[in-house]
């Protein structure tokens, strides 16, 4: 059922919109569980936000006020206990361009960027656009619930070429949300070694009870100094496409090195729509966000009795954050993206093969559970003839 504040039931067309999501697949029947946003409008306060800069009339350059600063800050410390200094905020226009910016900062052409694969698409080309190599970190992987092969990290660390851990927490696509302990002994390795940790902290407000989001930069100063990390509200509160988020970097040396590479890849200009929504999503969004969670939880434990009912030979990752399913398809016999091609052409349904995501990826599809439940399950009873 739907949350008594918010409407999370309702079915808001998007095709014609030029939404990516909705308008990239050919056809008026597909029902796209694929691309990393949400078919749910944003929180309100967001709404009456950017209607009050429309309102206005003007759209020129922007400054980024103190109010800014402000509610990235408060945000982060009454959430999760994070406090940060404002003067270490850099601020740009999305986690990948970041993510590039300071790998760009961070490293030298032909150096080694350490990924725990599967992992999120884009990290690839971010490493291969700044002349760099993969050193594949693959996770461990026992009935579906992925664990860092601290092993094979030391290895990896070790090697004179690894300059730059590339870490996503939570991680897409495993939907792990890695412990306190974990990371410690991630950061640990890395500090031994001397590997700079870059950490991508887009999912961090979508976890679920249980599994508490630990900022890497909590850790202490010995890992706040020696990383940096990427967050934005673009997922939570699905305004990817106003094009905002934030480097922390504790370092002023090192700030200073991203912030170079920020404007030698000309990505330091924000647009006021994207600077208005993460004021009123950060000061005035808490309560959307929880009731969101809610149903998203609802969610996965309709997809996850679905498949235990009607699928059991196929292999869900346990959810901790993200609204991302992650799903062992081994037993179809097909690789991802020949399944994925399937469901598409017979279901009519378009989900992301596995294959994307690197190493460890192939034989597994990824669902985008971020829709309305009655969407939802007919995507689910679509998809339920290929996959049987």
């Amino acid at each position: 059922m739907s949350c008594s504040k918010f409407d999370f039931d309702e079915i808001i067309p998007r095709r014609g919109t030029n939404s990516y999501k909705w308008d990239t697949p050919d056809g008026d029947d597909i029902l796209p569980l694929w691309v990393a946003d949400m078919d749910f409008r944003t929180a309100p306060p967001v709404v009456e936000a950017l209607k009050r800069r429309v309102d206005h009339g003007i759209f020129g350059y922007t400054k980024v006020p103190d109010e800014y600063y402000r509610a990235v800050c408060g945000w982060f410390s009454r959430r999760h206990g994070l406090d940060i200094d404002p003067r270490a905020i850099i601020y740009t226009t999305g986690v990948v361009p970041a993510l590039s910016a300071i790998i760009k900062a961070m490293t030298r052409p032909g150096d080694r960027v350490a990924v725990m694969t599967p992992a999120y698409n884009c990290f690839y080309s971010s490493i291969r656009n700044n002349g760099c190599e993969l050193a594949d970190c693959r996770l461990r992987c026992d009935g579906g619930r992925y664990t860092i092969d601290f092993e094979l990290l030391e290895r990896i660390a070790s090697d004179e070429r690894t300059s730059v851990l590339l870490l996503c927490n939570p991680h897409n696509p495993a939907g792990r949300v890695w412990s306190r302990e974990e990371l410690l002994r991630t950061g640990e390795i890395c500090l031994r070694h001397g590997v700079f940790v870059i950490s991508d902290e887009i999912h961090c407000e979508l976890t679920y009870e249980g599994h508490d989001y630990t900022p890497y930069a909590s850790l202490g100063s010995r890992f706040s100094l020696r990383s940096a990390t990427c967050i934005s509200p673009s997922k939570a509160f699905n305004i990817a496409g106003l094009q905002i988020a934030n480097i922390v970097a504790a370092d002023e040396q090192v700030r200073s090195r991203i912030d170079r590479a920020i404007n030698d890849n000309e990505v330091c200009d924000v647009n006021p729509f994207g600077v208005e929504a993460l004021i009123a999503a950060y000061n005035e969004g808490g309560e959307w966000l929880d009731e969101l969670r809610r149903y998203l939880w609802g969610n996965w434990i309709m997809l996850s009795d679905f498949f235990a009912r009607e699928l059991p030979q196929y292999t869900l990752s346990p959810l901790e954050g993200t609204y991302l399913a992650w799903v062992d398809c081994s037993a179809s016999g097909m690789d991802s993206e020949t399944l994925a091609a399937r469901l598409l052409s017979r279901a009519s349904v378009m989900v992301s093969p596995g294959a994307i995501y690197g190493p460890g990826g192939d034989r597994h599809i990824r669902i985008n559970m971020a829709c309305p439940r009655p969407r939802l399950a007919e995507g689910l009873q679509r998809m339920l003839e290929v996959l049987r």
